[in-house]
Protein backbone atom coordinates (compact mmCIF):
# COMPACT_ATOMS: atom_id res chain seq x y z
CA UNK A 1 0.00 0.00 0.00
CA UNK A 2 1.48 3.43 -0.96
CA UNK A 3 2.16 5.85 1.90
CA UNK A 4 -0.63 8.24 2.84
CA UNK A 5 -0.27 11.66 1.22
CA UNK A 6 0.77 13.96 4.05
CA UNK A 7 2.09 17.51 4.21
CA UNK A 8 5.51 16.17 5.20
CA UNK A 9 5.60 13.83 2.21
CA UNK A 10 4.59 16.71 -0.04
CA UNK A 11 7.43 18.91 1.23
CA UNK A 12 9.95 16.12 0.66
CA UNK A 13 8.60 15.61 -2.85
CA UNK A 14 8.86 19.30 -3.78
CA UNK A 15 12.40 19.41 -2.42
CA UNK A 16 13.21 16.48 -4.72
CA UNK A 17 11.61 18.21 -7.72
CA UNK A 18 8.47 16.10 -8.07
CA UNK A 19 4.79 16.90 -7.55
CA UNK A 20 1.61 14.84 -7.14
CA UNK A 21 -1.41 14.42 -9.37
CA UNK A 22 -4.46 12.19 -9.35
CA UNK A 23 -6.13 10.70 -12.39
CA UNK A 24 -9.52 12.17 -11.52
CA UNK A 25 -11.54 13.67 -8.66
CA UNK A 26 -12.47 10.32 -7.12
CA UNK A 27 -9.06 8.69 -7.57
CA UNK A 28 -7.70 7.27 -4.30
CA UNK A 29 -4.17 6.93 -5.67
CA UNK A 30 -1.57 9.60 -6.41
CA UNK A 31 1.18 9.50 -9.01
CA UNK A 32 4.35 11.58 -8.89
CA UNK A 33 5.48 13.74 -11.80
CA UNK A 34 8.99 14.90 -12.74
CA UNK A 35 8.50 16.08 -16.33
CA UNK A 36 11.44 16.21 -18.76
CA UNK A 37 10.64 19.89 -19.38
CA UNK A 38 9.47 22.27 -16.68
CA UNK A 39 7.64 25.56 -16.90
CA UNK A 40 9.24 28.48 -15.06
CA UNK A 41 7.89 32.01 -14.72
CA UNK A 42 10.79 34.50 -14.39
CA UNK A 43 9.94 36.77 -11.46
CA UNK A 44 11.84 39.66 -13.04
CA UNK A 45 10.52 39.04 -16.53
CA UNK A 46 6.78 38.57 -16.34
CA UNK A 47 5.02 40.07 -19.33
CA UNK A 48 2.00 42.29 -18.63
CA UNK A 49 0.12 43.00 -21.85
CA UNK A 50 -1.23 46.47 -22.50
CA UNK A 51 -4.80 45.29 -22.14
CA UNK A 52 -4.05 43.54 -18.83
CA UNK A 53 -2.16 46.58 -17.56
CA UNK A 54 -5.14 48.80 -18.41
CA UNK A 55 -7.49 46.41 -16.65
CA UNK A 56 -5.34 46.39 -13.52
CA UNK A 57 -4.84 50.16 -13.45
CA UNK A 58 -8.61 50.64 -13.54
CA UNK A 59 -8.75 48.82 -10.21
CA UNK A 60 -12.21 48.11 -8.90
CA UNK A 61 -11.10 44.91 -7.21
CA UNK A 62 -9.41 43.78 -4.01
CA UNK A 63 -6.43 41.44 -3.78
CA UNK A 64 -5.64 39.31 -0.73
CA UNK A 65 -3.06 36.78 0.39
CA UNK A 66 -4.25 33.59 2.11
CA UNK A 67 -7.70 35.01 2.82
CA UNK A 68 -9.49 31.93 1.46
CA UNK A 69 -7.00 29.17 0.65
CA UNK A 70 -9.56 26.36 0.78
CA UNK A 71 -11.96 28.41 -1.34
CA UNK A 72 -9.34 28.83 -4.07
CA UNK A 73 -8.45 25.12 -4.00
CA UNK A 74 -12.13 24.18 -4.23
CA UNK A 75 -12.72 26.65 -7.06
CA UNK A 76 -9.76 25.18 -8.97
CA UNK A 77 -11.23 21.69 -8.50
CA UNK A 78 -14.73 22.75 -9.55
CA UNK A 79 -14.48 21.73 -13.18
CA UNK A 80 -15.56 18.66 -15.15
CA UNK A 81 -12.08 17.11 -15.04
CA UNK A 82 -9.63 17.74 -12.22
CA UNK A 83 -6.52 16.15 -10.73
CA UNK A 84 -7.39 17.56 -7.29
CA UNK A 85 -8.70 14.50 -5.47
CA UNK A 86 -9.93 14.42 -1.87
CA UNK A 87 -6.55 13.23 -0.55
CA UNK A 88 -4.68 15.92 -2.51
CA UNK A 89 -7.07 18.59 -1.21
CA UNK A 90 -6.61 17.41 2.36
CA UNK A 91 -2.80 17.39 2.06
CA UNK A 92 -2.65 20.92 0.66
CA UNK A 93 -4.94 22.25 3.37
CA UNK A 94 -2.51 20.71 5.87
CA UNK A 95 0.36 22.44 4.06
CA UNK A 96 -1.50 25.72 4.40
CA UNK A 97 -1.91 25.12 8.13
CA UNK A 98 1.87 24.58 8.35
CA UNK A 99 2.59 27.87 6.56
CA UNK A 100 3.70 26.36 3.23
CA UNK A 101 0.45 26.49 1.25
CA UNK A 102 -0.53 29.94 -0.03
CA UNK A 103 -3.13 31.57 -2.22
CA UNK A 104 -3.73 34.96 -3.80
CA UNK A 105 -7.35 35.94 -4.28
CA UNK A 106 -8.94 38.57 -6.52
CA UNK A 107 -12.31 39.84 -5.28
CA UNK A 108 -14.96 41.80 -7.15
CA UNK A 109 -18.19 42.78 -5.40
CA UNK A 110 -17.30 40.41 -2.58
CA UNK A 111 -17.08 37.43 -4.94
CA UNK A 112 -13.97 35.46 -5.91
CA UNK A 113 -13.02 36.72 -9.37
CA UNK A 114 -9.70 34.92 -9.69
CA UNK A 115 -7.11 33.07 -7.72
CA UNK A 116 -3.95 31.00 -7.68
CA UNK A 117 -2.50 28.68 -5.07
CA UNK A 118 0.78 26.90 -4.54
CA UNK A 119 3.53 25.91 -2.15
CA UNK A 120 6.50 27.85 -0.77
CA UNK A 121 9.73 26.16 0.25
CA UNK A 122 13.03 27.96 0.68
CA UNK A 123 13.13 30.65 -1.97
CA UNK A 124 10.99 28.62 -4.38
CA UNK A 125 7.28 28.87 -5.07
CA UNK A 126 5.52 25.98 -6.79
CA UNK A 127 2.34 27.09 -8.55
CA UNK A 128 -0.32 24.39 -8.44
CA UNK A 129 -3.51 25.67 -10.01
CA UNK A 130 -5.44 28.82 -10.80
CA UNK A 131 -9.00 29.81 -11.47
CA UNK A 132 -10.59 32.69 -13.36
CA UNK A 133 -14.34 33.06 -12.76
CA UNK A 134 -14.17 36.59 -14.18
CA UNK A 135 -12.20 38.14 -17.04
CA UNK A 136 -8.42 38.07 -16.43
CA UNK A 137 -8.97 36.92 -12.84
CA UNK A 138 -6.16 34.37 -12.81
CA UNK A 139 -3.82 36.68 -14.78
CA UNK A 140 -4.30 39.46 -12.25
CA UNK A 141 -3.71 37.02 -9.39
CA UNK A 142 -0.49 35.79 -11.02
CA UNK A 143 0.85 39.30 -11.60
CA UNK A 144 0.16 40.28 -7.99
CA UNK A 145 1.73 37.04 -6.76
CA UNK A 146 4.88 37.46 -8.89
CA UNK A 147 5.33 41.02 -7.67
CA UNK A 148 4.93 39.88 -4.07
CA UNK A 149 7.29 36.92 -4.40
CA UNK A 150 10.01 39.07 -5.95
CA UNK A 151 9.68 41.68 -3.19
CA UNK A 152 9.90 38.95 -0.55
CA UNK A 153 13.13 37.47 -1.93
CA UNK A 154 11.91 34.43 -3.87
CA UNK A 155 14.02 33.38 -6.85
CA UNK A 156 12.10 30.52 -8.50
CA UNK A 157 8.48 30.30 -9.64
CA UNK A 158 7.82 26.76 -10.86
CA UNK A 159 4.67 26.51 -13.02
CA UNK A 160 5.15 22.76 -13.61
CA UNK A 161 4.01 22.79 -17.24
CA UNK A 162 4.18 25.50 -19.88
CA UNK A 163 0.71 26.39 -21.13
CA UNK A 164 -0.21 28.96 -23.76
CA UNK A 165 -1.80 31.04 -21.01
CA UNK A 166 1.45 31.08 -18.99
CA UNK A 167 3.64 31.63 -22.05
CA UNK A 168 1.77 34.86 -22.78
CA UNK A 169 2.78 36.03 -19.30
CA UNK A 170 6.44 35.28 -19.98
CA UNK A 171 6.82 31.71 -18.73
CA UNK A 172 9.51 29.61 -20.40
CA UNK A 173 10.34 25.94 -20.54
CA UNK A 174 13.63 24.52 -19.28
CA UNK A 175 15.04 21.00 -19.19
CA UNK A 176 14.93 18.74 -16.15
CA UNK A 177 18.63 19.13 -15.31
CA UNK A 178 18.49 22.93 -15.54
CA UNK A 179 15.37 22.94 -13.38
CA UNK A 180 16.95 20.82 -10.66
CA UNK A 181 19.97 23.14 -10.65
CA UNK A 182 17.71 26.18 -10.15
CA UNK A 183 15.70 24.32 -7.53
CA UNK A 184 18.79 23.42 -5.52
CA UNK A 185 19.90 27.05 -5.54
CA UNK A 186 16.46 28.25 -4.41
CA UNK A 187 16.27 25.68 -1.62
CA UNK A 188 19.68 26.73 -0.33
CA UNK A 189 18.19 30.05 0.82
CA UNK A 190 15.19 31.22 2.81
CA UNK A 191 12.33 33.56 1.94
CA UNK A 192 9.19 34.46 3.86
CA UNK A 193 6.03 35.19 1.89
CA UNK A 194 4.60 37.00 4.93
CA UNK A 195 7.57 39.29 5.55
CA UNK A 196 5.85 42.07 3.57
CA UNK A 197 2.22 43.01 3.14
CA UNK A 198 0.69 42.32 -0.24
CA UNK A 199 0.67 45.47 -2.39
CA UNK A 200 -2.97 46.64 -2.46
CA UNK A 201 -2.54 49.13 -5.35
CA UNK A 202 -2.68 47.42 -8.77
CA UNK A 203 -1.14 50.48 -10.45
CA UNK A 204 2.00 50.15 -8.31
CA UNK A 205 2.26 46.47 -9.19
CA UNK A 206 1.93 47.18 -12.91
CA UNK A 207 4.56 49.91 -12.71
CA UNK A 208 7.08 47.60 -11.04
CA UNK A 209 6.36 44.71 -13.40
CA UNK A 210 6.68 46.84 -16.53
CA UNK A 211 9.96 48.30 -15.27
CA UNK A 212 11.52 44.87 -14.78
CA UNK A 213 10.09 43.02 -17.79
Amino acid sequence: MPPRLTSELLLRAYAAGVFPMAGHRGDTEVFWVDPPHRGVLPLDGIHVSRSLARRMRRGGYEVTLDADFSGVVDACADRPETWISASIREAYLALHDRGHGHSVEIWEDGVLAGGVYGVSLGRAFFGESMVSPRTDGSKRALVHLCDHLRRCGFTLFDTQFLTEHLARLGAVEIGRAAYHTRLAAALAGEADIAVLALEPDPAQVVQRMTQTS
